[in-house]
C-alpha cells in the first residue's frame, strides 16, 4: 500500500511541476484539432469536454502508473524467482510485461503532459522518442500475442510431447525476433513525427505530431496510409492469428480426443489453461485498442473538412479520441490483473510471493514466523510455484 500511495504522489508530482513550470492552458489534442481540421474557436461543449476528460485522463493515467509498474514488475518478478515458471509460453509474456513497462516508465507521463499542454518543451528529440516507444511497445504486445497463439497451437498438436523446464534456445531467440522487428516497424513513427509551429490566437505554438509536410517520398506515403496500417497491422493481425490458429487447435483437440492417454489428463488440462489464457489476454487487447482505432477509423473515412457541421463531429471523435487513449494506456497495466484471475499458477505464484514476504519481513531469519516456529504454505500453492 505504502508503495503505491509513493508511486501515486511521484506521477502526480512530476505532472504537476511539468504544468506550473510549463504553463498549461489547453489541451493539445483540442488545439491541434481545431487548428488542422480548421476549426476557428472552442465552443462552450468543447471545452466542457475538455475540463472534464482533462481530470478524469490524468486519474486513469495515475492509476495505470501504479497498477502497470507493480504488476508488471510483480509478473516479471514471478518468472525470473521461479524455475517452473520459466518456459516457452512465460517468456513470450514476461516479453509482454517488459515491452508494457518500457512504455509506463518512459512514454506514459510525457503523453498525459502532450495531452493537457499547449507548448511542447521537451525538445525534438524527446517529441520523436515517445511516439517510437509507444509503437514498439505495441509491437511487442502484438508480435507476441501472434507468438503464443501459434505456441498453443503446436502444444496441443504435439500432444505427446511433455514440456520440460527452462526456456529453449529457440524461443530466447524468437523473443529477440519479435523485439528487433517491433523496434525496426516503430522507425518511421520516429521519423514522421516532428516539433511543428501552429498560430492561435495570436500565439505561436510548439505541438509534437505527425508533420503534415514529410521529407521523402516514402513518409508522405506512410503518412496517407498510417491509419490503415496501424488498423491492419497492430490490430487486427493479432487476432486473425488468434483465430486462425485457435480454430486449428480446437479440431486437433476434437479429433485426438479419442485417443489420448488417460496418463497425460493432467498434461492436457494445463494445456488448455495456459489456451485459454493467451485468448483472454487476446480479447483484453482487442477490447482496449477497439475504441481508438475505431476513432482513427472514422476520421479518415467519413470527416470532411468542407462540411458547415465539421465541429459538432469534431467533438464526438474528441470524446472518442480521449476514451480510445486511456483504453488502450490501459492494456499496459491490465494483463499482470488478468492473469491473476486466469491462471491459477499465477495466481498460486503471486500468493506464495505474499505469504514469503509478510512472514520473513517479520521474523529474525528467513524461514520462520515473528514467534520463531517454522512456517508452512499451502501445499496447492507450494506444488504450483517452487
Amino acid at each position: 500500500m505504502l508503495i503505491s500511495v509513493s508511486l501515486f504522489l511521484i506521477f502526480s508530482l512530476v505532472i504537476q511541476i511539468l504544468v506550473s513550470i510549463f504553463h498549461l492552458h489547453l489541451p493539445t489534442l483540442v488545439l491541434v484539432s481545431c487548428l488542422i481540421l480548421g476549426s476557428k474557436d472552442f465552443s462552450g461543449d468543447r471545452t466542457e469536454i475538455r475540463e472534464v476528460f482533462k481530470y478524469i485522463n490524468t486519474f486513469v493515467s495515475c492509476t495505470i502508473f501504479i497498477v502497470g509498474i507493480i504488476g508488471n514488475s510483480t509478473l516479471l518478478r514471478i518468472i525470473y524467482k521461479n524455475k517452473c515458471m520459466r518456459n516457452g509460453p512465460n517468456v513470450l509474456i514476461a516479453s509482454l510485461a517488459l515491452g508494457d513497462l518500457f512504455y509506463i516508465l518512459i512514454a506514459l507521463p510525457i503523453n498525459v503532459y502532450k495531452l493537457l499542454a499547449e507548448d511542447w518543451p521537451f525538445g525534438v528529440q524527446i517529441c520523436k522518442l515517445v511516439p517510437f516507444i509507444q509503437k514498439a511497445s505495441v509491437g511487442i504486445t502484438v508480435l507476441s500475442l501472434c507468438a503464443l497463439s501459434i505456441d498453443r497451437y503446436r502444444a496441443v498438436a504435439s500432444w505427446s510431447r511433455i514440456q520440460g523446464i527452462g526456456i529453449p534456445l529457440w524461443k530466447a531467440v524468437e523473443v529477440t525476433f519479435i523485439w528487433a522487428v517491433a523496434i525496426i516497424l516503430a522507425i518511421p513513427e520516429a521519423i514522421a513525427f516532428d516539433l511543428v509551429k501552429l498560430d492561435y490566437r495570436e500565439q505561436t505554438h510548439r505541438v509534437c505530431l505527425l508533420a503534415p509536410e514529410q521529407k521523402s517520398s516514402f513518409m508522405s506515403f506512410y503518412k496517407d496510409v498510417k491509419d490503415w496500417w496501424l488498423f491492419g497491422f497492430y490490430f487486427c493481425l493479432p487476432l486473425a492469428c488468434t483465430g486462425v490458429f485457435y480454430s486449428l487447435m480446437s479440431c486437433e483437440m476434437l479429433s485426438k480426443s479419442n485417443g489420448m492417454r488417460l496418463a497425460l489428463n493432467d498434461h492436457m488440462k494445463r494445456r488448455r489453461e495456459v489456451a485459454k489464457t493467451v485468448f483472454c489476454l487476446v480479447v483484453i487487447f482487442a477490447l482496449c485498442w477497439l475504441p481508438l482505432h475505431l476513432s482513427r477509423i472514422l476520421k479518415k473515412t467519413i470527416y470532411n473538412q468542407q462540411d458547415a457541421d465539421r465541429c459538432e463531429l469534431l467533438s464526438f471523435l474528441l470524446v472518442m479520441d480521449y476514451f480510445g487513449i486511456n483504453m488502450a494506456s490501459l492494456n499496459s497495466c491490465i494483463n499482470p490483473v488478468a492473469l491473476y484471475f486466469v491462471s491459477r499458477k499465477f495466481k498460486n505464484c503471486f500468493q506464495v510471493r505474499e505469504l514469503r514476504k509478510r512472514w520473513c519481513g517479520g521474523g529474525r531469519e528467513r524461514g520462520k514466523n515473528p514467534e520463531g516456529t517454522q512456517k508452512h504454505f499451502p501445499s496447492s500453492s507450494h506444488k504450483d510455484c517452487n
